[in-house]
């Protein structure tokens, strides 16, 4: 666990004084092992007693190395992230895949291959608690629960880093969160996206800090843009590299513009995802990885970042609608200097086949390269057909 008396890492120190200068919410934080977390550590009234942290005093996650000698320190390098979107492997008790879901993502496992390789679990990993739809008979409610078991098929394809910030993790209530996380737990893969959470992964030598919003109960809040970005200035003093992801937008084959302003989608505040995506890169985040809408939406770069609105529906077995945009999907891959700086970055089109597993192929490149012209023009990332992504 990082103390606030060790020492900064020397590339985010020198970042920091453009911080310090321009972005007056640098303060300070704690932080976890790489993809080697094997507990978690939170001040009392976290998840594991029932309530959570707050965003002015971050959840403090620390981590031990795997059983064995650990590995030799690596020079400082290059930082190589892949992302995608929601993933929802099935849901008990009878919408679940072959096999128990070991050859789930073997189409696209050498896809979901870097030092940070995150996505969105929109579901618990839970077989006891209410659901939210039991005494609900609207057909627009949905809660998703696989076996906790299927945390080791996340593990096994690739996962460094699963977040939760979403409006499902809270589908079969504290029991269901409690069985998700200790699921993840169980087979050392970390989280991030809980109330004042910052979850770090050390990556050859550097620190690289993960924060997940979404505009729901027990999560970092989207809506609340100041808090959100006391939060990610405090991940900046911290680590050498902040990557924000954002459960962001209204949902449905309609919505895969980005607009300025507040989305709403049955009467719920969705955030402002680029009002959001624009205030936590000014408070130091090097890359912002958007899910939410289930399609894919449009990318830019702000202030040299890269901002990656959304990457649509990565798998969802049987309990997702399929076809056109909605089955649209890609791993993006991204590049960072040791100061977060851009190196480069390319998208990889997936679509989701019936029914519900995802495959390489599609279209998303054809469609990302239009949606980030006609939504965000002179800073539209260019998007080559081969999938390379440069800075306008």
């Amino acid at each position: 666990m990082i103390t606030s008396g060790e020492r900064r890492p020397q590339q985010r120190r020198e970042r920091q004084k453009t911080v310090h200068r321009h972005r007056p919410f640098a303060l300070g934080l704690a932080g976890i092992g790489v993809a080697v977390v094997a507990a978690f550590v939170f001040r009392a009234g976290s998840e594991d007693t029932a309530s959570t942290g707050s965003p002015q005093t971050p959840l403090r996650t620390t981590g031990t190395t795997m059983p064995g000698a650990p590995a030799p320190p690596r020079p400082p390098g290059n930082v190589r992230i892949a992302a995608v979107g929601d993933i929802v492997m099935g849901s008990l008790p009878d919408d679940l895949p072959p096999d128990d879901g070991a050859s789930f993502f073997e189409p696209v496992d050498d896809l979901l291959a870097g030092d940070v390789v995150l996505g969105n679990l929109e579901s618990t990993l839970a077989t006891g608690g209410p659901g939210k739809c039991d005494d609900n008979d609207s057909p627009n409610c949905f809660a998703f629960h696989a076996p906790p078991s299927y945390s080791r098929w996340l593990k096994k394809a690739g996962f460094t880093v699963m977040n939760v910030a979403n409006n499902h993790i809270d589908d079969f209530g504290a029991q269901g969160r409690r069985e998700t996380f200790a699921a993840l737990r169980a087979v050392n893969l970390p989280f991030t996206g809980r109330l004042g959470q910052i979850t770090i992964q050390r990556v050859h030598g550097l620190r690289v800090a993960l924060i997940g919003f979404a505009p729901d109960r027990g999560s970092n809040d989207l809506t609340d843009i100041p808090a959100a970005k006391r939060l990610t200035a405090r991940a900046a003093t911290m680590a050498d590299i902040v990557i924000v992801t954002m459960h962001a937008g209204a949902e449905g084959s309609d919505h895969t513009h980005v607009e300025p302003g507040t989305e709403y989608f049955l009467g719920e505040n969705r955030g402002d995802p680029y009002r959001f995506s624009h205030a936590v890169i000014d408070a130091g985040a090097d890359l912002v990885v958007g899910s939410g809408p289930h399609v894919m939406r449009g990318m830019e770069f702000y202030k040299g970042r890269l901002v990656a609105y959304s990457l649509g529906n990565f798998a969802g077995y049987k309990v997702m609608s399929l076809g056109g945009t909605l089955s649209t999907s890609g791993v993006l891959h991204v590049t960072l200097h040791p100061d977060g700086t851009y190196v480069s970055g390319h998208l990889h089109p997936t679509q989701i086949v019936e029914p519900g597993t995802p495959e390489p192929g599609g279209e998303a490149i054809d469609l990302v390269t239009s949606l980030s012209e006609e939504d965000f023009g002179s800073h539209a990332s260019h998007i080559s057909a081969d999938g390379t992504i440069q800075r306008p």
